[in-house]
């Protein structure tokens, strides 16, 4: 009884912030959250991924920014599952969803997750005091812009937020070191010159390769936007 207690007291607290904040600021200040709210979507990862590992080999990088990825997919899908809460526009009629609706449940935000673990990795690597205060402005707009837009409540992203630093500290301390460790015992079976840190020779050498490289990133971006094409292709039948 009291933990059904305390889910009632925060679903109630979850209504009232989302009420309050929903569409607030104008549209001026909607279409930049929209803009904001993107960089939190799994395509700016997966590009990323594909760019340290066939365009510039960087494998630390990779290693990290894909574990730390693969982590959040493994948590945060079978939670959204397990809990299977519905999203604010769903429950509350006063909500006005100011971005496209999406279809995964609500609880926890896979935005929230992945701005702040990503987030934390770079503020980690860059070192510097300065860039983990803009990362963490960055991360707290990118969880806002959800509450904003109408489709999380902030329960959703304060447990996205703590999911991802979760995620950040095992990713960097235990998977990627693991999967380091696999790319370079696999790179000792390569029979040319690897090169580190600079444009894959291969982008300019084989155009196989090439072609191999745009496909993957095409693939990637329309995957990102195919409910938009549907979208679109439904407008005109």
């Amino acid at each position: 009884m009291e933990l059904k207690n305390i889910f009632n007291k925060v679903n109630n607290w979850d209504q009232k912030i989302i009420l309050k904040y929903n569409g607030i600021g104008g549209n001026f200040f909607t279409n930049f959250l929209k803009i904001v709210s993107f960089l939190g979507r799994e395509t700016i990862w997966i590009v990323l991924m594909v760019f340290y590992l066939f365009i510039w080999y960087a494998p630390f990088l990779f290693s990290n920014i894909s574990t730390i990825f693969l982590l959040g997919v493994i948590v945060i899908a079978p939670l959204k599952k397990s809990f299977d809460r519905e999203r604010p526009f769903e429950t509350l009629k006063e909500i006005n969803v100011l971005e496209r609706k999406p279809t995964s449940r609500s609880f926890p935000s896979w935005h929230a997750y992945n701005v702040f673990s990503q987030g934390l990795l770079f503020a980690y690597l860059l070192n510097s005091i300065a860039i983990t205060i803009i990362v963490f402005i960055f991360a707290v707009s990118v969880s806002f812009s959800r509450i904003q837009l109408g489709v999380h409540y902030p329960s959703d992203v304060i447990f996205g937020f703590f999911i991802g630093i979760i995620g950040f500290f095992f990713a960097v301390i235990l998977a990627a070191p693991i999967l380091l460790s696999i790319i370079t015992f696999f790179e000792q079976f390569y029979g040319g010159t690897i090169h580190y840190h600079v444009f894959n020779p291969l982008l300019f050498e084989n155009i196989w390769y090439l072609i191999l490289v745009i496909g993957i990133v095409t693939l990637v971006f329309l995957v990102a936007i195919n409910k938009r094409i549907k979208e679109i292709i439904g407008s005109f039948k």
